[in-house]
């Protein structure tokens, strides 16, 4: 008996016979923004090219998360613990043990 002959209680596919997809990064967002291997969508804002200059004349995000941390350590050094709640200092410690790892793998990957 053939596997042609067996009858099938339902006559449906889950997956096609034959997938395939033309993959062409040159016409991707064409009309919609920049076509390239790596583009950066700075998302909703009312001020796009304020955004773009941002991001060429100032730097990435990560350049700018990564001041604001650095003179947040600053303030935080300068800060007397005892004046904070339990949970304050909690959020102090959790926010130094991110910059320690963020130095760390800086470090490592960067040779820095």
């Amino acid at each position: 008996m053939s596997s042609e002959s067996i009858a099938r209680p339902f006559d449906f596919q889950l997956v096609p016979e034959r997938l395939w997809q033309a993959i062409n990064p040159w016409t991707w967002n064409v009309d919609t923004g920049p076509v390239g291997l790596i583009n950066v969508n700075i998302g909703q804002t009312r001020h796009p090219e304020v955004e773009r200059a941002i991001l060429d004349e100032v730097g990435s995000y990560g350049r700018q998360i990564g001041h604001i941390g650095d003179a947040v350590e600053v303030l935080i050094r300068h800060l007397d613990p005892k004046e904070l709640s339990r949970e304050e200092q909690d959020a102090l410690d959790v926010l130094k043990g991110d910059l320690a790892q963020i130095r760390g793998l800086k470090a490592r990957k960067m040779g820095a």
